[in-house]
């Protein structure tokens, strides 16, 4: 029962919480990012440098892996996933969760479609300032678009999830043109 109120009091904390605009703006120099991630339950070692090598990144921070939010928007980006590959992006989201929990995350929720990595000591989360600031041991809902130059194309943070998605494809789109 004890899990179950914790998610229904983050959900209600989250749905509460102001959006916050994220200190990485468009021209900004993306921070380097070498962490564990998980992809279809394995883990992997995900390093944005190797894959910007491929394309742009969509970069996207939840706050808590199986909480409401978190689960919509895993979902809507793993049915967009291959839209993104069409258009030479790599999808990654990024939460304070440990490796194992994110193991279930990226099979159930992610669909095995994207790698989902592990930030347990919150320095990637500080570097692209995406802290929720009302709860500092959770990442705030923040999108970025890295191009392959290394620079932020686009950001977006807003705690509801409905828009990251569109949002993050257009910015993609945007690049290709």
């Amino acid at each position: 029962m004890k899990p179950i109120l914790a998610a229904v009091s983050l959900a209600a904390l989250l749905a509460a919480a102001p959006a916050a605009n994220a200190a990485l703006k468009p021209g900004a120099k993306a921070p380097p990012i070498h962490t564990l991630a998980s992809l279809g339950g394995k883990p992997i070692a995900f390093d944005l440098a190797a894959a910007l090598k491929k394309g742009p990144v969509v970069l996207y921070f939840y706050p808590a892996a199986f909480t409401s939010g978190c689960t919509a928007e895993a979902h809507a980006f793993a049915e967009a996933t291959d839209d993104f590959k069409k258009l030479g992006a790599t999808v990654v989201g990024v939460s304070r969760d440990d490796i194992d929990k994110l193991h279930k995350f990226s099979v159930s929720e992610c669909r095995n479609k994207f790698a989902v990595a592990s930030d347990k000591d919150g320095k990637i989360t500080t570097a692209y300032d995406a802290v929720l600031k009302r709860k500092p041991e959770y990442a705030d809902r923040t999108s970025y678009v890295i191009a392959r130059n290394g620079t932020i194309a686009y950001e977006y943070t807003d705690l509801n999830p409905e828009k990251h998605v569109a949002n993050t494809m257009a910015a993609v789109k945007a690049l290709k043109r």
